[in-house]
Formats: structure tokens, sequence, C-alpha cells
């Protein structure tokens, strides 16, 4: 049985997507011959916390955990809460926040997690030296956490393989932040140097690996995925319900959707009795001024937070699963993680991204959705009125396909094969 130290920063109790992949992992190791072992942090300051999703631990596993110093109350000058993700830089700060944003973007690279980097080095060394370790996986964002593992690499020639949930310098908020030319070099050298020393580099789309080739040949497609039983919902919500699950930040405002929702509203008084649209996670302001500046309020339903089970629930009952991709240089390479739990639950996907992106191969090929480009207002309003016409007629259905293929287990077989083929 191989040995696996994965070096994380999310781990439960911490909630939302970040945590998932890793959790699931592990979960899913033993069934190939993987003996898991985590490194994550003692004291995290984690913006979502979700408490369910420790019954996912394997029980009696090597759990490893170091403290962090975490900048937070300096953070907290940036505009919003001190624990809310980077997606939720201020667009519009006051003096005092530019001032911080630029300080934050050039004195924190790669990130506010910084400070883990060298005690968690110091420990892991000793740790490594002490007992017999296969392979490290170290998982970003945050981006910190890769250079554990790189210098653990180049101390001790461990074997290594990176895992990316999202880019690196090309992540949605990387143009956001007031870099200047010196770091945003100094990103690109990190990057690169992590992918480089890498023995094995996993990514979570065709976009991203296209990208990194030019750094690194032995990278891995593993998407995402989701846990539990492809299955129908039993009742269905009685409105015409759209459902958004997880962050909307100011690039994912889809401000031509709440347009044409207004249009619709009033052409239609039957879609006005019937629709509602449900926001499920958190929101950024932009948006909620958006929505009632189009006459949309008492048609939306905002819920900041649910556990994971939940919002399960919330996916099995929806008559339309909405999926936004950020209007952003990257957009294409984006797969939203939600994506995989949505093909789990087979309702109907509407979303608006790319047409030549990863995300819409995936829905492409797994006939579970339809894609409407970012500017495309004719075909958005075509599809939610073809989609409602559905529901009127109680057709509204979908006949997905290769959807088992993103089960967490599945994807699991998938890295297994990858630290086998490394570590042989």
């Amino acid at each position: 049985m191989k040995k696996a130290l994965i070096i994380t920063y999310y781990w439960p109790p911490a909630g939302g997507s970040g945590v998932q992949r890793w959790l699931k992992f592990v979960k899913y190791f033993r069934d190939f011959d993987i003996e898991p072992v985590v490194y994550t942090v003692d004291n995290a300051d984690y913006p979502i916390m979700d408490n369910s999703l420790e019954n996912d631990i394997p029980k009696e596993i090597e759990i490893l955990k170091q403290p962090i110093w975490e900048p937070n109350n300096f953070l907290s000058f940036l505009g919003k809460k001190k624990n809310e993700s980077a997606g939720f830089l201020n667009p519009n700060p006051n003096f005092i926040g530019k001032i911080a944003q630029y300080i934050r973007a050039n004195y924190f690279i790669p990130d506010a997690r910084k400070f883990w980097v060298k005690p968690s080095v110091n420990y892991l060394k000793k740790y490594l030296q002490k007992n017999d370790i296969d392979v490290i996986i170290t998982t970003g964002p945050p981006h910190s956490v890769h250079l554990i593992g790189l210098q653990l690499k180049k101390k001790l020639n461990v074997k290594w393989i990176s895992d990316f949930r999202d880019p690196w310098t090309e992540i949605d908020y990387f143009h956001q932040l007031p870099l200047t030319k010196k770091s945003i070099q100094k990103h690109y050298k990190l990057e690169k140097e992590v992918l480089k020393f890498s023995d094995a580099v996993i990514v979570v789309g065709k976009k991203m690996k296209e990208k990194y080739e030019k750094f690194q040949k032995n990278i891995f497609v593993v998407t995402n995925g989701f846990d539990g039983e492809v299955t129908k919902s039993a009742k269905l919500d009685s409105k015409f319900t759209i459902t958004h699950i997880g962050l909307m930040n100011a690039d994912r405002n889809p401000r031509m959707l709440w347009e044409i929702l207004s249009e619709i509203k009033e052409e239609n008084s039957e879609f006005s009795s019937d629709f509602q649209l449900k926001l499920i996670g958190k929101i950024d302001n932009s948006i909620k001024d958006d929505i009632l500046s189009f006459g949309l309020f008492n048609y939306v339903q905002c819920v900041d937070y649910v556990s994971h089970n939940e919002v399960v629930e919330y996916q099995k009952k929806s008559q339309v699963l909405l999926l936004i991709v950020n209007n952003v240089p990257s957009s294409k390479g984006i797969i939203t993680g939600k994506i995989f739990e949505y093909l789990m639950v087979k309702r109907p996907i509407l979303a608006i991204a790319p047409k030549d992106g990863d995300l819409a191969e995936i829905l492409s090929s797994s006939n579970a959705g339809t894609v409407v480009e970012f500017n495309d207002k004719y075909a958005l309003k075509n599809s939610i009125l073809q989609l409602y016409s559905q529901f009127k007629n109680g057709e509204l259905i979908v006949n997905s396909n290769n959807v088992n293929q993103y089960h967490r287990k599945e994807l699991t077989k998938n890295v297994a094969e990858i630290i086998v083929d490394i570590t042989e």
C-alpha cells in the first residue's frame, strides 16, 4: 500500500467547494490501496464552516496540524469582511482600502497564507525523515501550499504531486489585483518553478493543462465531481425555479440575465406568477443592487449559506439549475465545481459561459444542458422561454449520459493510478 501525505489549507470544518476535492479523494483512497495522511492548519479562519463534512473523514487516518498566522486584521481594510474570499475584492475601495489592496497584492505573494510555509517545511521535514511516505501532494489555492511542496522537494527529493484546483496567474480575480510589474513577474516565476519541480501536476480542466504543458509534460486532468447516487428528485418545486448554487462575485454578475428575466415577466403575466429565482451562497452587493434595479427583488430567494447536504436538496427540487462563469480573460478554462453536483441530480442546466470552453464541453458530452455566450441576449431569452414552455407542459426533463465518470470514487481511482505511476 502506498502512503500519501496530502498538504491542504482547506479541511473540515471548512465548508465550501475548496475543501471537498481532497476530502473526497481521502475518503476513497483506501479502496485503491493508498493510505492517506493529511497535513492541515490548526487554527484557520475559514470564510465558510460546514461541520457536516467531518462525517466524510475516514476513521483512524493520521491528521497532522500546525498553527498558521493569518493577517486577517490587516485584510479587513480591503472593504470586505476579514474572512471573505479573495474573489470578493472591493472594486471601489476608499483611500485606505486602495493602500491595503496594494500592500496585499505586492507584499503577500503568492497569498496571505505565505507565513505558513516556513514552519510547515520545518515540521514536515522532520516528519518525513522519521516516517515512510511515498509521495507528498499539495493542493492550491492558496498557492502558498505549493511552496511547501517545492521546498520539501528541494530539501529531501521526495516525490511530489501539485494539484491545481484553480489556476495561479489566470485565476479569475488575478487581473483585479493592483500588482506591480515586479510582483507579476514574481508570481509567474513561482508558478513556473512549482510546475517544473513537480513530479506530476494534476489540473481540473483541459485548458489549464494546455497552458501548463510548456513547463511540465507530466500533467493529468482530474476534474472535480460529485459524491452520491445519480438520482432524479421525487418532488420538484411547484414554481418555475431557476437556482444558482455558490459564490457570485462581481465578475460573475449576469446583468444580461437580470435584464431578460425582467423583460419576460413584463411581457408574460403567467411567467410572472410562476417564476422564482433562488440564489444559494454568498452574493456580491453589486448583484443585489442590479436585481433590485431590474425589478426582480420580489422574485428572489437569497440564502447566504447552507450545509452541503441541504445544497443537494435545493438542487434536486429546482426546475432549472443556473451556471455562471466569470466573464474574465481566463473564462474558457473555468469549470465551476458545482457543475458535477448539478449532473448528479439530473435537472436541466442553463449556463452562461464560453461555448468553446471546458465547461461547455462537459455539458455537451453529457447532454445535460444549454450554454449561452456572455452577450447573446437573443439565445438566452429563447432558452429561458423554451425551458418555461417545457415546464408548463410538464416536459421539463433532461436525458443526460456519461455522468458516472465524474463520481468522486471513480476520480479517486484516477489519482491513485497517478500516484502509483510516479512512485514505481
